[in-house]
């Protein structure tokens, strides 16, 4: 029973729509070497992969 009344509790207080994004810093450099192996492994085309690295590197400027 008392079980029961703390699960409700906790769940109650996930009602929130609010999204948590925590801070991550992550370099251009690392993000790019993430990005070719992402393309080298087939997960981006060429063209998605260009894409995103013109969009790091203009980020930049």
């Amino acid at each position: 029973m008392v079980a029961g009344a703390m699960a409700t509790a906790f769940l109650a207080g996930c009602a929130s729509d609010e999204v948590v994004r925590a801070r991550v810093d992550v370099t251009i450099g690392q993000q790019l070497i993430d990005l070719k192996k992402a393309r080298d492994a087939g997960a981006l085309t060429a063209d998605e992969y260009d894409r995103q690295r013109r969009r790091l590197i203009d980020s930049v400027r």
